[in-house]
């Protein structure tokens, strides 16, 4: 008999859970291999177990594939072309310094992996293009927050897109959040049928990653945690 998660000590499951979450990234190029329905709706009823505030769970999700998910594709990326983004950039101008100097590394190292120079305006916007066809992902994840919201459930929204990722990566799947789709809202609306005080918040990829594409290899570092948190009244 197989052993089932009663039988592991909490070593072996704090090993395990840092291993899925270490080993998720965002990822860029996907391999064609269709996902079943039920798999991906095992992932989200997973999700749903995230908090929310009051547990008024606010998330909603708009999972797309096969021809739907090619028309809405086709649709973002005609949108794009034609600059009919419709909402504001999601960083500041100007970006605080260090945030700044974080955008910059991540930009020489994705656009680096591509071999994209930094000055070929062309070439980085057919790239960023790419994120509106999914990344080549065979299913597409748009999530929706009800805009009468304050920015707590925001949070809450954020958890369970945390959560969506972590759970499909324990199932051997990539996924890539994509704030890119919420500058398209007007033209993701219509389409999923969103009622008027519904908002789109941001998308996701999700599928088998090609772990041989350039794109993919590109490592992204992370701050340790004494560099941004700060323990008080530990004894050592």
């Amino acid at each position: 008999m197989a052993p089932t998660t009663s039988d592991w000590s909490p070593q072996d499951i704090a090993r395990c859970v840092s291993s899925v979450m270490r080993a998720r990234r965002s990822v860029r190029a996907f391999k064609p291999q269709p996902l079943p329905r039920e798999l991906v709706q095992e992932i989200l009823e997973d999700a749903a177990c995230a908090p929310s505030g009051a547990n008024i769970q606010p998330w909603r999700v708009h999972v797309v594939s096969g021809a739907v998910k090619d028309e809405l594709a086709s649709a973002l990326v005609d949108a794009f072309r034609a600059g009919k983004a419709t909402a504001p950039t999601h960083f500041p101008a100007p970006l605080p310094a260090l945030f700044h100097a974080r955008l910059l590394d991540f930009g020489a190292r994705y656009y680096g992996s591509l071999g994209i120079d930094r000055d070929d305006a062309p070439a980085r916007m057919r790239q960023t293009e790419r994120n509106f066809s999914f990344f080549g992902a065979p299913v597409g994840l748009i999530f929706s927050i009800d805009r009468r919201l304050k920015p707590h459930s925001w949070i809450d929204l954020g958890l369970f897109a945390q959560s969506v990722m972590i759970a499909a990566k324990a199932r051997g799947l990539d996924t890539c959040p994509q704030v890119a789709f919420a500058q398209f809202h007007d033209t993701i609306a219509p389409r999923l049928h969103m009622p008027p005080e519904e908002i789109t918040a941001f998308g996701m990829s999700m599928g088998h990653g090609d772990s041989a594409a350039p794109v993919n290899q590109a490592g992204m570092p992370r701050e340790r945690a004494d560099g941004f948190a700060r323990f008080l009244g530990f004894a050592h």
